[in-house]
Formats: structure tokens, C-alpha cells, sequence
């Protein structure tokens, strides 16, 4: 009996080093596929970056707020850079573990360092993933000390990956764009998303309020792949979901940071994340300079509005900044599925 409990316990434990060395190799393998030195650009999307014009972000000792931009990339027409069709900068705070996740409308007005003033969204054109952070980073006031960029088919893929989601559609959406030949066909109602229909719900931008409430659908979405990827299923299929997504994704994460915020972010669950539109409703203008209609915002006040945020998530007794209308928990921002 001794002896069979003996091996019993010993077969556990090869079966558990070999289930660690397992993860740990493809985690090690995608951390080394996706990663970009910013000393020596080897990108799969841009061209080098110029080390004089987009001076390397600062570094992030893990244990300040670290800021993460999140770019998703129209890569359309493979003769132009692509331009960032989506926007969002993670900002996690490693001590309270609590998340805000601002989404930045594309057609904010901005002063793109090097460069002339354009939308904000023409930074990345303009010199690639350094240069779209550190402009993101002075229209809000914080450090940026990294990136990941992914393509529409690094979305599709990063869904099917984790199953799809459940999701509850707010209404019907259709739209043909010719251009590209893509169409978004969606009906009102509760229903299981895969890649293809989760690319159509966060594209569709033919609203009244148009990227306002097409930012708002991005950030509710992420937050709910945020909660599925949190899963166990999701963590147990984890190398299959890396293998999937890895030829649509690159970063300037390099390894030691990776884990230790793989591991941050695991423990910043989803139920402590607040998301944000930048500029917010009460602080923003529409504009039309140069013939384009643009949206302008006082940056000092924006720099204040989310010092006022960080201050009021550290200190939950203090009073809240007003938000706006497009400002919300993720606990009123994620549908609710249906038992």
C-alpha cells in the first residue's frame, strides 16, 4: 500500500512539472515571437523606428501604475502604413490592483511630436508604435511604457480562440463598406459572438452619437474577452489561444515584464476595472480645422480630470471627478449573460 501511494504521489509530481514546463514553453515561445527590441525594430507592421524623432518609453520598475497602449491597427492597403482604428491605454495600478481602461476617440485633435497636428490616430502612420505613445502619452498627462499592436485579424483570431463570447447585442446593426468589401449584419439580442461577428459589433461606428458609442461598444467587449481569458477553461487552453493569436500581435514587452504582468493582470480582475472615454463628454469640442471635423480638448484639464481619477481610486473616500456620460464601472458596462 506504501508503495503504491509512493508512486501514485510520484506520478502526480512528474505529471504537474510536466504540465509547468509545458505552459512555460509556449508562454517563453510566444513572449519571444511577439516581442520587438526598440533598439533593434524588426517589425512585422512598421518600418524602423527613428531613434532621434521617437526617443525609447520610459521603463517600468513594477511597482508604479504601468501603462500599457493598446493599438488596433487598419492595415487595409498593404502600400500605407496602417493607421490605429482603435486606441485604448490600460492603466493598472500594481499596488491596488484596481484597472482603468481609457479608450481614446480617434478623431482627437492632437499635437503629434515631430510632426504637425492631425487626429491622433495618424501617430502611428506617422512613426510607428514609440511615436503613438508618447503622443497618447502627453494628450493624457502619464508615462507610457509600453504597447501591443494587433491587426482586425489578430481580434477575430484572439475570439475564436477563447470560444467566442456571449454577448448582448443593444440593437440591430448592418453596414456595407465597398471599399474593403466588408459588411456588418447583427440583430438586436442576446447571442454567442465568434471572431467574425465580434470584429463587426466593434467596427460598426453608424450610430447618431457615431465613435462615441463605437468606443463605448470596444471597451465593453474587451471587458468582456477580459473576463473570458480570466477563465479556467481560457487558462487551460492557453497555449492553444497564444499559438492562434501570435502571427497578428507584436509588443515592446520584453520577458521578465511579460510574466509580472501576466501575473498583475490576472490579479486585477475584471470586476476592478473602470472604463473611460478620453476626451469625456463635459471636457471635449467639435471642431473643423483644415476642413476635417476634429475633436478638441484642453489638455491640462484633461491631466487634471485624470489625476483627479487615479487620486479618487487610491483614496475611494474622496469625491469622484464628474466623467461625463461615457464613463462607467465595468460592472454597468459588461452585459450580464443569462443563467
Amino acid at each position: 500500500m506504501r508503495k503504491k501511494i509512493k508512486w501514485i504521489v510520484v506520478s502526480l509530481c512528474i505529471l504537474l512539472l510536466g504540465t509547468i514546463f509545458y505552459f512555460a514553453y509556449h508562454i517563453y515561445n510566444f513572449a519571444g515571437n511577439i516581442y520587438i527590441d526598440p533598439n533593434k525594430e524588426q517589425s512585422k507592421f512598421f518600418s524602423p523606428a527613428n531613434p532621434t524623432t521617437n526617443p525609447p518609453p520610459p521603463k517600468w520598475e513594477g511597482k508604479e501604475r504601468v501603462n500599457i497602449l493598446l493599438l488596433g491597427g487598419d492595415a487595409r492597403d498593404p502600400n500605407e502604413a496602417p493607421r490605429s482604428d482603435t486606441m485604448l491605454v490600460a492603466s493598472i495600478d500594481p499596488v491596488t490592483k484596481k484597472t482603468y481602461l481609457f479608450s481614446i476617440l480617434r478623431d482627437t485633435y492632437v499635437k503629434i511630436p515631430g510632426h504637425n497636428s492631425d487626429r491622433i490616430n495618424a501617430a502611428l502612420a506617422s512613426g510607428g508604435p514609440n511615436l503613438a505613445m508618447r503622443t497618447a502619452g502627453e494628450l493624457l498627462g502619464i508615462p507610457i511604457q509600453y504597447y501591443i499592436y494587433t491587426d482586425f485579424q489578430g481580434f477575430v483570431a484572439l475570439v475564436d480562440a477563447v470560444g467566442g463570447i456571449d454577448y448582448e447585442v443593444e440593437k440591430d446593426m448592418y453596414y456595407y463598406d465597398s471599399f474593403d468589401n466588408f459588411k456588418i449584419d447583427l440583430k438586436k439580442g442576446y447571442q454567442h459572438l465568434d471572431g467574425d461577428k465580434a470584429i463587426q459589433y466593434v467596427r460598426f461606428r453608424h450610430d447618431a452619437t457615431g465613435d462615441y458609442t463605437r468606443t463605448e461598444r470596444q471597451r465593453n467587449l474587451l471587458t468582456a474577452v477580459a473576463k473570458k481569458m480570466q477563465t479556467t477553461t481560457s487558462l487551460l487552453r492557453l497555449p492553444n489561444i497564444l499559438q492562434s493569436i501570435d502571427p497578428y500581435i507584436e509588443t515592446n514587452i520584453p520577458m521578465n515584464d511579460m510574466l509580472k504582468l501576466a501575473s498583475l493582470g490576472y490579479d486585477a480582475k475584471t470586476e476592478g476595472l473602470t472604463s473611460v472615454q478620453i476626451p469625456p463628454m463635459n471636457l471635449l469640442q467639435e471642431k473643423k480645422i483644415g476642413g476635417a471635423d476634429v475633436i478638441v480638448v484642453d489638455t491640462k484639464k484633461l491631466h487634471q480630470y485624470i489625476d483627479d481619477l487615479f487620486q479618487e481610486q487610491e483614496n475611494p473616500a474622496s469625491p469622484s471627478p464628474s466623467p461625463g456620460p461615457n464613463s462607467s464601472p465595468s460592472t454597468k458596462a459588461t452585459p450580464n449573460p443569462r443563467k
